[in-house]
């Protein structure tokens, strides 16, 4: 990628209108347009992004044996009625009607349709566990969109719904999910935190929401600091090792957290002072465990061991993927731009030509570009006729992980210019040396 030939409209100025700085930092990176209130176009940069969290999220899911299917995004009303929901759910729910006068909706989640997936494909308990999981635009018809991709109207979303015969086997599903997430988040350079959580219009009584810790939440939350000390870290997890899931589940949850709409007060005050913090958080996920709360209206039922039908146990589980691009910048920007964890960085390394069409200089830059494509970093190479100040301030504002500069003087030495975006330290290395250390750094992501 040649930033001559990309398409990064960057702004210099800040709209009027972006409250927070992962919106105004979205807008003026070039990675989204808004086309209509909370709903927006991904432009390259942006886009980018959008596909590296949906590569984790799919290796994650798949890790835990979860099986990816793709839905639509329009629903038929009837799925929605056989629920109870078409009329329950509220004015979020976007109801439209088709030429054939038939009802219809925007999908802004897929319990119906999957429970009817299933249904007329599974019959017996043989076929349990199984897990389901697509990763689909939704709609919401949020009467105040704001922030940006944090809280619009049309957003990414990855749902998975979990099919089991008992209470049992379903918890396991949750407790799956959990550590699953938790590895997912943690890929992403999140720290996100399992909080006991309102169920709202999905239902059932076990959830838990995941919230990256930032001023602009929409949410206030209750937690020990205890738990933002947790990790898994390069730990193996069995996802078939009930007890594994389990104590892991614990190790997150034990160490009280809360939303404000489950917080209790007394609880809270038993918790050593100096680890009792409030703060606010940002959702970017959420698990539940609803029973047979779709199952059972709708008929998803399987014949368990002795041959009698029952209806099986579901939860359902989901990660804001667009959402999840406004977190990752609340929690890495700074004054200058934004700074992207290396797994989710657009381009993993940014080569600033110093004099375009200096001979050496332009060759040395072809030299590592090709270097570090091969080694899967990524590499953009800014090649247009600008200002160095120019061109420094733009790697900065979309926040490219690591930056090579490349000129003449340097070039004379033997030596090129990297430049860490997260500490701002620089080094002067060897082109073959800054390669080798880049490949290194990307090798394991």
């Amino acid at each position: 990628m040649r930033l001559s030939r990309y398409f990064l409209p960057v702004l210099k100025e800040t709209p009027s209108d972006a409250q927070i700085a992962s919106h105004r930092l979205m807008l003026r990176a070039g990675m989204i347009r808004q086309q209509a209130a909370g709903i927006y176009s991904w432009l390259p940069l942006g886009f980018r992004v959008l596909e590296k969290l949906q590569r984790i999220v799919h290796e994650e899911q798949q890790r835990a044996g979860h099986i990816p299917v793709l839905m639509p995004t329009l629903q038929p009303a009837e799925l929605w009625r056989e629920s109870g929901r078409f009329d329950a759910y509220g004015k979020e729910l976007l109801r439209i009607r088709d030429r054939h006068d038939r009802d219809m909706l925007y999908g802004p989640t897929n319990e119906e349709m999957i429970t009817d997936i299933f249904r007329s494909g599974v019959s017996s308990y043989k076929s349990l566990p199984m897990t389901l999981y697509h990763i689909q635009w939704k709609f919401r018809d949020e009467v105040r969109p704001r922030f940006g991709v944090m809280r619009g109207r049309e957003f990414l979303m990855k749902d998975g719904y979990n099919f089991d015969l008992t209470y049992e086997d379903s918890m396991h599903a949750y407790n799956r999910h959990m550590a699953s997430y938790l590895r997912t988040y943690e890929r992403m350079g999140l720290k996100a935190i399992p909080m006991r959580a309102d169920s709202g219009p999905i239902g059932g009584d076990d959830t838990h929401e995941f919230l990256v810790l930032a001023d602009t939440g929409e949410s206030e939350v209750f937690y020990d600091s205890a738990v933002t000390e947790l990790t898994l870290g390069d730990r193996a997890v069995d996802y078939d090792d009930r007890a594994q899931l389990e104590a892991i589940k614990a190790e997150w949850t034990t160490p009280y957290a809360r939303t404000d709409e489950t917080h209790d007060a007394a609880l809270f005050e038993q918790i050593p002072e100096d680890r009792r913090k409030v703060g606010r958080g940002i959702e970017v996920g959420q698990i539940f465990y609803f029973g047979i709360k779709y199952s059972e209206p709708m008929g998803a039922m399987v014949a368990d061991e002795t041959g009698a039908k029952v209806p099986v146990h579901m939860g359902s589980h989901g990660i804001g993927v667009s959402r999840l691009v406004g977190a990752l910048i609340e929690a890495h920007h700074d004054d200058k731009g934004i700074k992207w964890p290396e797994a989710v960085a657009p381009f993993g390394a940014g080569i600033v030509n110093l004099k375009v069409g200096d001979p050496d200089v332009d060759a040395a830059c072809a030299q590592i570009y090709a270097a570090l494509s091969a080694a899967g970093v990524d590499p953009l190479l800014d090649d247009r006729d600008e200002r160095a100040g120019q061109k420094f301030a733009t790697m900065e504002l979309i926040g490219l992980p690591w930056r090579i500069t490349v000129g003449p003087r340097g070039l004379k030495n033997g030596v090129v210019e990297l430049t860490c975006r997260a500490t701002g330290e620089s080094e002067e290395l060897s082109a073959e040396a800054a390669c080798l250390k880049l490949a290194g750094i990307f090798a394991g992501l």
